[in-house]
């Protein structure tokens, strides 16, 4: 394979979307040929459990230039079919004997996945924003971390909303998300992958099921897809419509449907928190009521108690407990 000739494909794609912002591209899918798909079958883990076909990566590598053809002709064709996702159930590690479930699509289906999310992310990483931080290429849970705490020490926000979403990547609008692509994807290759997808189902004890809200299961699309919505609703807003009216300066972090504003002003504060479920509720989307949070994270307050409008004064980032005296301890 020629990496030179793969890197100048992405290239490619990146500058068109770079030149072209706020332009739906209708011409996407001419890149994806034999050397895509062997870049996505090396890009796709390959240890997972396999899907409803029961094929195992190391049984579809034995024939794989013959597997890769076949699959490449009929995504360009429109004959590939997006076989269901087998839904299976692991202990959560709670203690409590919960499960949560567990979307297996098929090896085959995710290097599908694989090849159409590495031409998506050559277009949406050059209009994503530097406030997100989770499922993309470079960026990690630790600079999230790392962005927050500077905002803390640096910035002097000491107001939080720690945001919730309820049932997140099961309550994303088909019908919404198509919008948002339509602004910047056109391309009838891709989109009818992504359709596929979105309409392929899920196989649990036998019974097949479809959903006009929630996103793939399992796959690699799915993170990338739920990127782009959360984009549109809250990151793109944030920043045109809520920062430029606020008061006192304030920053939001996200990491993929983990999300925490921080602010500076304890009103501004409270305005946003007024208007977000109402921003979420318009596309479909409900913050938890319990679990969505109003933290008082002053450093050093005259009577030592958290502002009694708010919800204490430690919240959890990305499985992190933020505490007060963590912070203050770095700045010292």
């Amino acid at each position: 394979m020629s990496l030179t000739n793969l890197y100048t494909k992405r290239q490619r794609i990146a500058e068109l979307a770079r030149s072209k912002r706020g332009v739906a591209l209708s011409t996407l899918h001419h890149v994806i040929d034999l050397e895509w798909m062997r870049e996505a079958f090396r890009l796709t883990r390959k240890d997972g459990a396999p899907g409803i076909d029961g094929v195992t990566a190391a049984e579809y590598a034995e024939n794989l230039e013959a597997n890769l053809l076949d699959l490449l002709d009929r995504i360009k064709s429109g004959r590939y079919r997006a076989p269901p996702v087998r839904r299976v159930y692991i202990p959560k590690g709670d203690g409590a004997g919960s499960r949560r479930p567990l979307g297996l699509p098929t090896f085959e289906d995710k290097v599908c996945q694989r090849a159409i999310v590495m031409v998506l992310e050559l277009v949406y990483e050059q209009d994503f924003l530097p406030c997100s931080y989770g499922f993309r290429p470079g960026r990690s849970a630790h600079q999230a971390l790392h962005e927050l705490r500077t905002g803390f020490m640096s910035h002097g926000l000491r107001w939080v909303l720690d945001l919730d979403i309820e049932k997140y990547f099961d309550s994303i609008s088909h019908s919404h998300l198509r919008s948002f692509l339509d602004r910047r994807v056109t391309d009838g290759v891709i989109r009818r992958m992504i359709d596929k997808w979105l309409n392929a189902g899920v196989l649990e004890d036998g019974l097949l099921r479809h959903a006009t809200e929630g996103s793939p299961q399992g796959g690699v699309v799915s993170p990338c897809l739920s990127n782009i919505f959360l984009h549109h609703v809250l990151d793109e807003w944030f920043e045109s419509e809520v920062k430029p009216r606020l008061k006192g300066r304030s920053t939001l972090v996200r990491f993929a449907d983990d999300a925490v504003m921080a602010f500076e002003d304890f009103l501004d504060t409270t305005r946003v928190l007024g208007v977000l479920g109402k921003r979420f509720s318009r596309y479909g989307l409900k913050l938890h009521p319990d679990k969505t949070r109003f933290v008082d994270f002053r450093f050093k307050r005259s009577d030592g108690k958290a502002h009694p409008k708010t919800d204490g004064t430690t919240f959890t980032f990305l499985g992190f407990c933020v505490l007060q005296r963590h912070i203050e301890r770095r700045a010292a």
